[in-house]
């Protein structure tokens, strides 16, 4: 459009002569460089990806990796990663990338400086950082992924609860006075009831589309010439419906019983510490995320029925490779494995095998009071990152206003 504006131009100037076309030829602003900006949370940030990058914090101050016992607010933590599918995204025309995107980002986070809320990290508003972008880029396009964390419930509570539930119930018999020192440690299997109700859902999805809806207000006014799409992604969950065949017992024991070691050991080992029966319920609440991700789109494309607004569902992206799917889990999978340290020693525990039940919450409280020890757990590794870079780049380029990106047995994606 902007080539066809200056074509007209030369056109008229040549049809009213030399006066006129002096007036044309006299300097114009020169159009800005494009960009895709990605803003969100952990699923975009690039979360166990790897090779995080320095984040300005809220005070202009580039951080650095501050060390594993630095406090987790620390902007770093945001760990934005040159791995992020927004990096590996094949974008035609786009000049420059920029994530703004922070794990454990809120909603309340896309107008809001996350370290004014409980929890949140040393980091500017998004929507402000956008509007930097927007003084030097002329945004074309923006990849959002928000509503997995909110007020209600988040990812990360959700996967901490499930993963200690099975980890407590394999290394502790329900008659061991050390349990119930500090109250009963729960020990069964999650239910839907402790993920996300349907009243907290409603509300998250109310949260995040009046989030998305400021992100669409302000867009409309920085970008340089209106003209942007927005894409909607939704999450991807790290676990199958059923965990292969190999990770069902161990010494004769199921996790349906008490005390199951061995199986305990062996799953984290593979990346998945949690009861098959809290499978299901997992899995709802990911479509429970992905109907957040879903209705805020909906709403809001019949709010602003002019903007270009994809829903981009990756709820099947890794279809087939997905943690303790395949025998050979981790290898393979596209997605983080849960892991732990013993401290902030820089080094995870990949075997849970030898260690007795104090071990075991000794390195559980060293996640809780340092949590970027354990925060890349069951989200995207880089693999997992470059797939879903192939999800936004079909829907990046879709005539479709929603797509599904799909992964088959073989490997590839196919998109619907």
């Amino acid at each position: 459009m902007l080539r066809l504006r200056k074509a007209l131009a030369g056109t008229a100037a040549v049809a009213l002569g030399w006066a006129a076309f002096a007036v044309a030829a006299a300097p114009a602003t020169a159009a800005l460089p494009t960009a895709a900006v990605a803003v969100g949370d952990s699923f975009i940030s690039g979360e166990g990806a790897g090779a995080y990058t320095s984040v300005v914090d809220v005070n202009g101050v580039a951080q650095g990796f501050p060390g594993w016992s630095a406090p987790n607010p620390n902007a770093y933590f945001c760990h934005r990663s040159a791995n992020a599918s927004l990096n590996k995204a094949a974008l035609s025309g786009i000049n420059a990338r920029f994530n703004l995107a922070c794990s454990g980002g809120q909603p309340y986070d896309i107008a809001n400086a996350s370290n004014t809320r409980t929890s949140g990290r040393q980091v500017a508003a998004q929507l402000d950082q956008l509007r930097a972008v927007a003084q030097t880029h002329d945004i074309d396009l923006v990849l959002v992924g928000l509503g997995s964390n909110n007020s209600s419930f988040t990812f990360g509570d959700v996967a901490t609860l499930c993963a200690n539930r099975f980890i407590a119930d394999a290394w502790t018999g329900w008659w061991e006075f050390w349990a119930y020192l500090n109250g009963p440690v729960p020990q069964e299997p999650c239910t839907d009831a402790d993920l996300a109700s349907a009243a907290e859902v409603a509300a998250a999805t109310t949260e995040t589309t009046n989030a998305l809806r400021q992100l669409i207000t302000t867009l409309n006014q920085v970008d340089a010439d209106g003209q942007h799409r927005i894409v909607f992604q939704d999450y991807t969950n790290p676990l199958p419906t059923d965990v292969y065949s190999s990770f069902i017992e161990q010494d004769g024991r199921e996790d349906d019983r008490d005390k199951f070691r061995d199986l305990g050991a062996e799953r984290y080992a593979a990346g998945c510490p949690i009861h098959r029966a809290s499978l299901a319920p997992g899995h709802r609440f990911s479509a429970n995320l992905g109907n957040v991700v879903r209705n805020s789109h909906a709403n809001l494309s019949a709010e602003f029925p002019g903007q270009d607004l994809v829903y981009l569902n990756v709820q099947r992206a890794f279809d087939g490779a997905r943690l303790c799917e395949n025998g050979n889990s981790p290898t393979g999978a596209l997605a983080t494995p849960v892991r732990v340290m013993d401290g902030p020693t820089g080094t995870h525990i990949t075997s849970l095998s030898g260690y007795d039940k104090i071990a075991i919450q000794r390195m559980a409280n060293a996640c809780v009071t340092y949590f970027q020890t354990c925060q890349e757990s069951w989200h995207p590794n880089a693999a997992g990152h470059a797939v879903l870079g192939q999800c936004l780049a079909a829907a990046a380029t879709t005539a479709n206003r929603s797509i599904a990106c799909i992964r088959n047995a073989n490997g590839t994606l196919t998109f619907q």
